[in-house]
């Protein structure tokens, strides 16, 4: 099976430039990329469609480019945004760029026969002069073929947002690292999400355009849930890679509360799983989907995957502990924790500093609601303080709902 093949049956493949780009790859190795703008220091799990795209070509042979977006980061893609993005500064989008790289190298080999390769385009665009860009690139985009964009178009019909000729730019600086690449590390394939077709094809054009060369385009389908919301947000925001933004238990229970619904999709997107086998769990998960095992099956290898086996049996322990017998308020061990300075302490603050809660309104309206116990008992009252009485073996149990739990351990 090759490349194209395994995506295709994943479902994987949302569009694809050229019918013939099965038999080219199959032909012989080919160089391809993805980019990755660093709009925040970690990626997250919608991210990990293309990553695991670049991971899966080069199983197959061929040289992934991991392009992190120094340069495009400054500017924002309005891909899928209905408003204009925050400029970020220069050292913000460096320390993202850093945390970014540290990610990716997880994922992609960067030794052997197909080693990957990892780019920032700040490289080349901080010496390009914007007379010279406009010149030899601006030339070859007519503005009518801009504006046609859907993601340009969408934009435009807002009269609240519009769209800045900053954003509006945006197309020509993606196309123009696709002729970059192109021209350095002879890259005839860019795979990005649905909504990037515009910013690829650009590319395409432009490469034939300048240099008389085949280039081609695949886009993947956005990874949303059965009821159509993007897939990776949590009641506390997106799921990320980040341990300090996304705990490995929490990372790990996100994945063991998938909807049945979404399991077979989600093992063929994002685990590396032999497709036979994924069938095998597939079947046995809708014989008996209440047993859950394709959420385990799903949870242990995205875990693992992302964090490593350590960490995945790590946070299995975890939620045994949690879940399993125990007395009323005792502090599991294993159980994810949180450091707080000092007692007394706000519950409201507790929440949202522990992560469990997005904010003081929602951590204010979760505990009207009754769904927020301290060491398993509920606490209504929005003004309730944490204080050395609460503490059981020096520590403190925050759950909220059902499965939501932090445990606050005083010191650093």
């Amino acid at each position: 099976m090759s490349f194209v093949d395994e995506m295709s049956w994943r479902g994987l493949i949302k569009q694809v430039s050229h019918e013939t780009l099965g038999e080219v790859m199959r032909a012989g190795s080919m160089t391809l990329y993805s980019g990755f703008d660093p709009t925040a220091s970690s990626l997250h799990v919608g991210n990990l469609m293309p990553v695991m795209a670049m991971v899966r070509a080069q199983r197959h042979g061929h040289t992934p480019v991991v392009l992190v977006g120094g340069a495009t980061g400054m500017i924002g893609d309005p891909s899928g945004k209905a408003s204009e993005r925050k400029l970020l500064d220069a050292e913000e989008l460096h320390n993202n760029s850093v945390g970014i790289h540290q990610q990716l190298e997880r994922f992609v080999d960067f030794s052997g026969k197909n080693a990957a390769k990892m780019v920032n385009n700040y490289d080349w665009f901080k010496g390009l002069g914007y007379l010279e860009f406009m010149r030899d690139v601006g030339k070859h985009f007519s503005v009518n073929m801009m504006l046609a964009k859907d993601s340009v178009k969408t934009r435009l019909e807002d009269r609240d947002s519009g769209i800045s000729y900053t954003e509006f730019s945006y197309m020509l600086i993606q196309a123009y690292d696709y002729l970059w690449l192109s021209d350095h590390h002879d890259c005839r394939l860019q795979i990005g999400g649905s909504e990037q077709w515009g910013n690829i094809t650009a590319g395409m054009e432009l490469i034939r355009r300048m240099r008389g060369k085949e280039a081609y385009a695949m886009t993947l389908p956005l990874l949303v849930d059965a009821e159509g919301k993007k897939f990776g947000k949590s009641e506390q925001g997106a799921v990320w890679l980040d341990t300090s933004r996304t705990s490995v238990y929490d990372f790990y229970q996100y994945f063991l509360r998938a909807d049945d619904r979404d399991v077979p999709k989600l093992l063929r997107f994002l685990t590396l799983l032999p497709l036979a086998e994924i069938e095998a769990i597939e079947r046995e998960h809708l014989a008996a989907p209440e047993k859950r095992h394709g959420q385990k099956v799903l949870a242990r290898e995205m875990t693992t995957l992302v964090h490593g086996a350590a960490a995945f049996a790590e946070a299995e322990k975890a939620a045994a502990a949690l879940f399993g017998p125990r007395a009323a308020g005792a502090i599991p061990e294993g159980a994810p924790t949180f450091a707080i300075a000092a007692l007394p302490l706000s519950l409201v603050d507790a929440l949202v500093q522990s992560g469990l809660c997005s904010s003081k309104k929602d951590a204010r309206r979760e505990m009207e609601g009754g769904g927020v116990y301290v060491n398993d008992v509920r606490i209504q009252k929005t003004d309730h303080a944490l204080t050395e009485a609460d503490l059981r073996d020096g520590a403190i149990l925050l759950r909220r709902g059902k499965k939501s739990y932090m445990v606050l351990r005083l010191g650093s």
